[in-house]
């Protein structure tokens, strides 16, 4: 199929739908370690704030695997646009 890269707001929720939604769709997806973020929603109950949903979805994405599918994650000086 193609290659996803996955930046934007609100790690703990649009992020983690995005990526694992393109993953069951047969995208190759890698999330840009520095490029997305979140609020914190400790007020509402969640128990890490921001810096800790993004570090634990950088962490958890580097090592989620799928047949047949690639998964990354990469720092924003590191993506290449340009076709492989």
């Amino acid at each position: 199929m193609g290659r996803l890269l996955v930046t934007g707001a609100q790690t703990d929720a649009c992020i983690r739908a995005t990526l694992h939604g393109a993953l069951v769709r047969g995208y190759d997806t890698t999330l840009v370690e520095d490029a997305h973020t979140t609020e914190d929603l400790r007020r509402f109950g969640m128990p890490i704030g921001p810096e800790d949903a993004i570090a634990c979805t950088n962490t958890y994405w580097r090592y989620t695997e799928a047949p047949g599918r690639a998964t990354a994650v990469t720092p924003a000086a590191e993506v290449e646009l340009a076709p492989a």
